[in-house]
């Protein structure tokens, strides 16, 4: 725990509890609610086939997964650590252009 908590720059215990139970409720949560949105979507295994239902389902969880963490975060008080941390993220994953260098502060 000390490693991580040192790699993230957090003080507490506490907090890095926190931070991993917004994570966990997160990624559940985000799961959850993709499947109605793809019933509604009339986006079935049948329908696309196996292979195309995964890729949708990924990708429709992709962005309700970064705004659910960056609203239950702020909600837990850890807003700070979710904003970097989600701009790292779409850094690495080539998205970085949508933030300039001002919002990483």
């Amino acid at each position: 725990m000390e490693k991580l908590k040192k790699r993230w720059g957090l003080t507490s215990n506490f907090q890095l509890i926190v931070i991993l139970c917004v994570f966990a409720i997160t990624g559940t949560t985000s799961s959850i609610i993709a499947k109605p949105i793809l019933s509604f979507l009339n986006i079935t295994k049948d329908s696309v086939g196996l292979f195309f239902y995964i890729v949708l389902y990924i990708l429709i969880i992709f962005p309700i997964y970064k705004i659910m963490l960056l609203t239950i975060g702020t909600l837990c008080g850890q807003h700070k650590f979710f904003k970097n941390f989600l701009i790292k993220m779409l850094s690495r994953m080539g998205l970085g252009f949508f933030f300039n260098n001002k919002d990483t502060k």
